[in-house]
């Protein structure tokens, strides 16, 4: 394994992104970098695979690019979570509460039988919002949450409080 690469080099910071006052933390810098990459995928293996998922779930977008490897370094499958319409067939879908409004995510109706081992997966955890609403989701089809797992967490949002399952993250930034 790379225990020797300092993963958080390869985040890009940008102040003031999407709108003033935040600063986004951007994997788009650890994907173009291979061995920082491999690292990644590895460093995440090691973490989820304690919590013996059937299946991944990534999160639309950031977490499907997570998900899809991590899925493939695991030997399990691998399911998206997207927003409402985005989905072909009959979905399942859960409404949750934003700041300013709400949004929708859904899920194949089919893509978790009962019982299933799900772990969540998303480049970032930020309030939980999302987190705690893709649970829900999962829980609804009939999948159990053992955990879920980001490369990244801004802890001084304290999104972890939000969730019932452990969180397994490679970085943390306390700002």
């Amino acid at each position: 394994m790379s225990d020797d690469i300092d993963l958080k080099k390869h985040i890009r910071s940008i102040p003031d992104f999407p709108k003033p006052g935040i600063l986004f933390y951007d994997i788009s810098t650890l994907l173009a970098h291979a061995q920082a990459w491999h690292a990644t995928i590895e460093r995440m293996a090691e973490q989820v695979r304690v919590h013996k998922p059937d299946i991944l779930a990534g999160i639309e977008s950031r977490g499907f690019l997570l998900a899809a490897p991590l899925a493939l370094a695991l030997g399990t499958g691998f399911v998206m979570l997207r927003k409402q319409g985005k989905l072909p067939g009959t979905t399942v879908r859960h409404t949750y509460a934003l700041e300013y409004g709400t949004d929708t995510i859904e899920i194949q109706q089919d893509a978790v039988t009962r019982g299933m081992r799900v772990v969540l997966v998303d480049d970032l955890l930020a309030t939980g919002g999302t987190m705690a609403a893709a649970a829900t989701l999962l829980e609804q089809v009939g999948g159990i949450v053992p955990a879920a797992a980001c490369v990244i967490e801004l802890t001084f949002l304290e999104g972890r409080k939000r969730l019932k399952m452990p969180v397994e993250t490679l970085l943390q930034y306390d700002s």
